[in-house]
């Protein structure tokens, strides 16, 4: 069983998609789960988890509404206005839906810094665990001192960080997101998701060689138990195409023991987002 526990899909346009830049142009257009089935199959996926592109409610709505109609969605990572006085009943509404299974917000895109220390939006976080709701953390890693500060004030939920924290690969730095890394770590509720890397390397350039050392700090940190294997399509393929991004992570997994890597390739997704 394989699970993909991090993709996007979108409509295209370049007012809804303005982190599209001119940069990105390969993946200015609709991305649908026809199109991901197709690559699912191929690679001998099972089963993904959708997670937001936009912070809207529709947004939300409207991956949901596809999780319905395709039995590939196991699962959905939306987004909801966690700082607003209403988040109590709009979470009671999402939550309804049996394949809502956690919410993120893009808080490496908040210019203020101290972001993760808002008392309306921890106050919504709080909320989660009640309604048996994952939080994903989106974070550059210059903000690991605060993530791992904020996770401290939520012990009772369930915390997955995106993209390992998007470490500074293409300038070859370790430190001191190793060290961070590290740390939060430490905290028995948080996961991890190995994705979004090519990115963060040179695009074009980037090799499995050079990006082994983050993986390996993760694999430290966490252990193959607390880590989970994402694709971060169609976002990787500025960089690589869905295959080759997965043959990557099972070559670096191939000393693992067997029920490691069932683990990080598919059950602590599983077990993490209840899928």
């Amino acid at each position: 069983m394989v699970i993909d526990a991090h993709h996007h899909f979108w409509n295209y346009s370049p007012s809804a998609y303005g982190w599209i830049d001119e940069s990105m142009a390969a993946i200015a257009r609709d991305f649908t789960p026809a199109d991901l089935a197709a690559e699912a199959q191929t690679a001998g996926v099972d089963g993904v988890v959708s997670v937001q592109a936009r912070q809207t409610l529709e947004e939300t709505g409207w991956l949901l509404g596809l999780a319905d109609q395709h039995d590939l969605i196991r699962g959905v990572v939306g987004w909801a206005p966690l700082a607003s006085d209403d988040i109590a009943g709009v979470l009671a509404e999402l939550a309804g839906h049996p394949k809502l299974k956690g919410l993120r917000h893009v808080v490496q895109d908040e210019p203020d810094e101290r972001f993760l220390e808002g008392q309306a939006f921890n106050r919504g976080v709080s909320l989660l665990s009640g309604h048996g709701l994952v939080y994903d953390l989106l974070i550059f890693e210059r903000q690991l001192p605060a993530a791992i500060a904020f996770v401290d004030r939520h012990p009772d939920t369930r915390f997955v960080l995106d993209h390992i924290a998007k470490p500074r690969i293409e300038a070859g730095e370790l430190s001191p997101w190793k060290e961070n890394i590290a740390e939060l770590a430490r905290r028995p509720n948080v996961w991890c998701k190995v994705s979004g890397m090519v990115t963060e390397a040179d695009l074009q350039g980037w090799t499995a060689d050079g990006l082994r050392p983050y993986f390996d700090a993760v694999l430290e940190g966490f252990g193959p138990g607390r880590l989970m294997f994402g694709s971060d399509w169609p976002v990787c393929l500025l960089a690589c195409d869905y295959a080759r991004w997965l043959q990557t992570v099972r070559d670096w997994a191939s000393d693992l023991s067997a029920a490691e890597q069932r683990s990080l390739f598919g059950e602590t997704a599983i077990n993490v987002y209840q899928l």
